[in-house]
């Protein structure tokens, strides 16, 4: 039998493409898997249309959170009941393509055990629908590479230093999932900081073709960064500080100053003057963690 396959759906003010990313769910040619429906305590009529494809499709499990307690916890919530072999948050503003789930199971059959995730490039919609560019596409100035460049095998550097990976189009081990313990409820959002942990002992694999549509909307939690605003920085400054403990090499610790410089003059920008000051003290840590100078590549 083949793997089963765990789709936690979650939903918040989803209303306008709810039934696109449901209906992406059925038109999945991957036959052995376990859809959750969670919704965070949307206020849009989003409820409803769940209520509607859970009574269509009986074996679908519902979680109507009576209060919103963001991605991390409402993920958690459907993750732990579960009992997938692979694991997929998708995000019910998204839309899956219909050979998603099987190649990617797929992919993994071919892998070696160490390899804890799949990803893959992504089709970026507009609000209303239209396609408006790959997340990966070519970059012009190197002929053959992609922009963002993708990295597979050991990737914990990689992520430290850059953005490259787009979430929706991750298919996840249960197994790593589980040797995190889940999500970490105490974060404001969950990508970066399950690649940071993840990738330390896991390995990722890159899929170059789209296998996910990604809508572009002004509600969208990256639409929430803007020049002048990041509600996430404290969290990602907090996912910093636990790569910290993680780091093991040179190399790893000079990605890591190359993120929290990056921070640093985002959270100056910003005048978020909170966060400009841990991104020093984690940079102080970084190159000075016994008390004394010392170069983040020694």
């Amino acid at each position: 039998m083949k793997p089963l396959v765990t789709v936690v759906a979650l939903c918040h003010n989803h209303a306008p493409f709810l039934r696109a990313a449901l209906d992406s769910i059925l038109a999945q040619d991957y036959p052995h898997l376990e859809v959750w429906l969670v919704d965070d305590a949307s206020h849009d009529g989003s409820p409803a249309i769940l209520r509607e494809y859970a009574g269509a499709h009986p074996a679908w499990h519902l979680l109507l959170l009576p209060e919103n307690v963001g991605n991390c916890r409402a993920f958690n919530r459907a993750f732990f009941q579960s009992k997938g072999e692979f694991v997929v948050d998708f995000a019910t503003d998204d839309e899956l393509l219909p050979q998603r789930l099987s190649q990617q199971v797929a992919l993994f059959q071919q892998l070696p055990d160490t390899y804890g995730v799949v990803y893959s490039n992504c089709e970026l919609l507009s609000e209303q629908g239209q396609f408006v560019r790959l997340h990966q596409r070519p970059d012009p100035r190197r002929p053959g590479r992609l922009l963002p460049c993708p990295a597979s095998g050991w990737v914990f550097a990689d992520v430290l230093s850059r953005y490259f990976i787009s979430a929706p189009t991750m298919l996840m081990r249960r197994d790593t999932l589980l040797a995190l313990n889940g999500y970490d409820e105490a974060l404001s959002y969950e990508d970066f900081d399950f690649w940071v942990r993840a990738s330390r002992d896991w390995q990722f694999h890159y899929q170059n073709e789209a296998t996910t549509r990604k809508r572009l909307h002004p509600r969208s939690k990256s639409a929430q960064v803007t020049p002048r605003r990041d509600p996430y920085l404290l969290s990602t400054l907090a996912v910093c500080a636990k790569a910290l403990a993680l780091c093991r090499t040179p190399a790893e610790r000079a990605a890591l100053a190359v993120r929290l410089r990056w921070e640093l003059r985002q959270a100056v920008r910003r005048a978020h003057w909170a966060g400009a000051r841990r991104a020093v003290g984690l940079l102080a840590r970084l190159y000075w963690p016994g008390g004394g100078p010392r170069r983040a590549d020694s």
